[in-house]
């Protein structure tokens, strides 16, 4: 089916995923990816999601991919439970065509890309690659056990045009009981996305960062306009 005929929004179950977050080495620099209209979170926080989807038989439409996508948080649009930060689109890496195109039509900027995914002796190792050379990779020590199910929304924004658009992502995963950053390292210094890389020593923020082996979502959702990215023009 061609990626303009999808319906949206479209549902992904049971995706394989690492959700990491940070303070930037740069903050200067994370904050000008930002469109005018928008601030960034008074921490600076970058967020990331490295994740995978194994089987066209878990999503309505999609089929298997890979993906990783970056951004910054911003301020004052959190998320509806009021505490979680609404976050910006700036890098968006998938393997597959299909959802490329439909996540170009809302707005996001995707590129092609392939993420990796494996656990070994209770560490689990994500890789995005970009023309096949490893861009990211984050390691993290979890627990076989994954007994905790955290739901909601995330509230992501991108911008259509010269329109910001909010739209709103439903989510259910099922999280590892233990989980800890142990690194998330930047191998390109030349690539446009080193402008996220961490700093140094590494300044995990916590609440925002698991490793769900089953996450579940609607992609995307309660989708409303905001307004100009630049009210100036």
């Amino acid at each position: 089916m061609p990626a303009s005929k999808l319906a949206s929004p479209q549902l992904v179950i049971d995706s394989r995923m690492l959700y990491t977050s940070w303070i930037p080495a740069d903050r200067a620099a994370a904050a000008r990816l930002l469109p005018p209209a928008l601030q960034p979170a008074a921490n600076g926080a970058v967020y990331m999601n490295q994740y995978v989807v194994d089987s066209a038989q878990q999503t309505t439409g999609f089929g298997a991919y890979s993906l990783s996508y970056l951004g910054v948080d911003v301020d004052g649009h959190p998320a509806p439970d009021g505490v979680t930060p609404g976050r910006f689109f700036t890098h968006y890496f998938n393997s597959s065509n299909v959802v490329r195109a439909y996540a170009r039509e809302r707005g996001v900027p995707a590129t092609p890309g392939t993420t990796t995914l494996e656990v070994a002796d209770g560490v689990v190792t994500a890789t995005t690659y970009v023309d096949e050379k490893p861009l990211i990779r984050t390691r993290a020590r979890v627990s076989a056990t994954s007994g905790i199910v955290a739901a909601g929304h995330l509230r992501y924004i991108t911008q259509v045009g010269k329109q910001l658009v909010s739209g709103l992502y439903p989510y259910i995963g099922e999280l590892a009981d233990t989980f800890t950053v142990e690194s998330i390292e930047f191998l390109d210094p030349d690539h446009p996305v080193y402008a996220l890389r961490p700093a140094s020593p590494l300044d995990v923020v916590a609440g925002s960062s698991f490793y769900a082996p089953r996450d579940s979502f609607v992609y995307p959702g309660g989708v409303e306009e905001m307004g100009p990215a630049d009210p100036h023009l």
